[in-house]
């Protein structure tokens, strides 16, 4: 019986470049994002963050709102009590602040400090609504979004507007309220004045404009609103941008590509709009995608970030010669760039050039990046496979929390112990299992393959015995606790973990390959055994392992030319030495006695330590 075994480095590789077909770049938002914030809950308690501790000119307040922050230690609800009512005293008369308006803020900023946020904001919606005061106002609407009651938000802003038309920041909140209540009627010409306010921010803004509508769920409503806002604006590319956006959004492909395309009209140069194209183009035609990238790189040589994003597309579609070579003039150009290193780096480790990639990894690992984990867990790699286990051990002793922990811990523990010492890889495994309780089963599990290595099968097989009274329906347990009691000769055991693990997971294929290879193998129950790797077979038809148990099953029923039908299918795609034992046996079986020879002889060069391998070929010498 045979677990799945997993290419680690194709696998990751495939992940770390998935992104790379996303070609879509959105601009950060700057004006009508900020409007936003209320809509989030941001703490609303310090008063040095609110609009009301500030004296502004009605008609210049700035159009970015600033966040309410956090409250020092030194903050009182006096201080912002005192700001907001500042802010009251400089837009009315001073005379006019009468004791109970006083009083009505200094309660309010006590129940927002005693978590009541119910209660303060209807004490500052009342006293807003009463006083019709700007700075009154404002701090209402912030207290109502942090009580989260956007109906009261979106009152106030509308009085707000009515207060003070003029006012741009009045505007912009309700704009943010009426988007993020989805309330999208009429809201087209104030986002167009809007817009209009600000020329030099309009390119940019016109680029986020779609942010704003992200949260709406009709994805053509949001269509129509984004092409009625940019209908004035549709001699700058960025509009036909917006456009396009929104109607890929929205399904209608064709529309967006046309608009992609009339954006690059107008900007030819434009590498966001040729991005956005080529991710379009994605969608239907990767290979078109890249013709139009490499297209435009040709046109325009320095166009960086589409030639970095044409690599990646090259790599996603596994045309590593010319991705390699593009990465190649890109880090003559940027040798610094982690953007450009790391995949340089990780196409030498897929075309098995390690002197580059460990070149190219150490190098990365000096440069500014936010986490280096990935690097060195790679550079662990390359020194494993060189025998370098101490420098090993260092490198993976630097990998931190994230996807590549888990591994880095279980190759370290697996090097200790091809060092002699297995009781400090136990302790490394269950000291990082005590670290993080979520790993305890991974560290279960790896420990027990460490016995199993070390011919302490018993050992290993108890060690998930106790894991499983805690866990008994734990999937991985069962599983690798069936492989144990196989290899013990403990049949009912492994049976009976099997189809507890098909009864919870009866979509997992491997419960059935294992149970069906286990009986064929031992030529036993054949019929069951077929039946059981059929059901695996359909669940994953392209396993190479699961269908060299089929062929296995086949050949122990007599079928040796299906049985060599699915093996050569199983070694095609993946050259695993107990597949090529079993193709050689099928081969020597059928007569091609020499063809049988040499597949068995060539396949035990690249793995000369495989007791199954060493076994068939031994057994079909001359």
């Amino acid at each position: 019986m045979r677990s799945k075994n997993y290419d680690a480095n194709a696998r990751q590789f495939c992940q770390l470049f998935a992104a790379g077909k996303e070609t879509m770049k959105y601009i950060k938002s700057t004006l009508l994002c900020a409007a936003l914030v209320l809509a989030i809950g941001t703490p609303v308690q310090a008063a040095e963050g609110s609009p009301a501790g500030k004296q502004q000119d009605k008609a210049t307040r700035p159009a970015k709102p600033a966040k309410p922050s956090k409250p020092s230690k030194r903050t009182t609800r006096e201080d912002t009590a005192e700001s907001t009512l500042a802010y009251a005293a400089d837009s009315k008369d001073s005379s006019e602040l009468s004791g109970q308006v006083v009083y009505q803020v200094l309660l309010a900023e006590v129940a927002l400090q005693r978590g009541r946020n119910e209660f303060a904001s209807q004490a500052y919606a009342d006293l807003a609504t009463r006083t019709r005061d700007p700075g009154i106002l404002e701090r209402a609407i912030e207290v109502a979004g942090y009580a989260r009651r956007f109906d009261r938000v979106l009152q106030l802003a509308r009085l707000w507007v009515e207060i003070e038309p003029e006012s741009k920041r009045a505007q912009q909140v309700l704009i943010g309220v009426l988007v993020m209540s989805n309330q999208l009627d009429g809201l087209a010409p104030k986002l167009i004045s809007m817009l209009e306010a600000d020329q030099q921010a309009l390119p940019g803004n016109l680029l986020a404009l779609n942010r704003m509508f992200a949260r709406n769920p009709n994805r053509r409503v949001v269509l129509q609103m984004i092409k009625d806002v940019c209908a004035p604006f549709l001699k700058l590319p960025e509009a036909h941008y917006a456009i396009a956006v929104a109607a890929n959004s929205a399904g209608e492909h064709e529309l967006a590509l046309a608009e992609a395309h009339q954006a690059l009209q107008l900007r030819p140069d434009w590498q966001v709009g040729a991005l956005l194209e080529a991710q379009l183009l994605a969608r239907t035609s990767p290979t078109e995608a890249i013709t139009a990238m490499q297209a435009f790189v040709e046109k325009y040589p320095q166009a960086r970030d589409v030639e970095l994003h044409l690599a990646r597309a090259l790599v996603g579609d596994k045309r590593y010669g010319e991705a390699k070579r593009l990465f190649g003039q890109l880090l003559l150009a940027y040798p610094d760039n982690p953007d450009v290193v790391f995949p340089v780096a990780i196409l030498a480790l897929q075309e098995g050039d390690k002197t580059l990639a460990e070149a190219q990894l150490k190098h990365l690992v000096t440069l500014d990046l936010p986490d280096k984990s990935t690097p060195f867990y790679y550079l662990g790699q390359v020194a494993e496979e060189n025998g370098q286990r101490d420098e090993a051990l260092s490198y993976y002793q630097q990998v931190g929390a994230g996807e590549h922990y888990l591994p880095a811990q279980i190759r370290s523990a697996a090097i200790l112990a091809q060092q002699g010492k297995l009781d400090e890889a136990k302790t490394l495994l269950r000291d990082a299992a005590a670290r993080d309780p979520q790993l305890r089963v991974q560290m279960a599990i790896a420990e027990a393959a460490l016995l199993r290595d070390a011919k302490q099968t018993a050992a290993a097989l108890e060690l998930l015995e106790r894991e499983l009274k805690e866990q008994p329906e734990q999937p991985d347990l069962l599983y690798e606790s069936a492989l144990l009691a196989e290899r013990l000769g403990r049949l009912e055991l492994m049976e009976s973990r099997l189809r507890t693990l098909i009864k919870l997971q009866p979509e997992s294929a491997q419960a059935y390959n294992a149970l069906g290879y286990s009986y064929a193998d031992r030529n036993m129950r054949l019929p069951e055994a077929r039946q059981l790797i059929e059901q695996a077979l359909k669940l994953a038809p392209n396993d190479p392992f699961i269908l060299d148990s089929m062929a296995w099953v086949l050949y122990r029923q007599g079928d040796l030319e299906g049985a060599l039908t699915h093996l050569q299918r199983a070694y095609a795609q993946r050259p695993d030495p107990e597949i090529a034992a079993h193709l050689g046996e099928v081969l020597w079986m059928l007569g091609r006695k020499d063809e049988a020879q040499n597949s068995l002889r060539e396949a035990l060069k690249k793995h000369p330590e495989n007791e199954a391998l060493k076994a068939a070929t031994s057994r079909f010498s001359p």
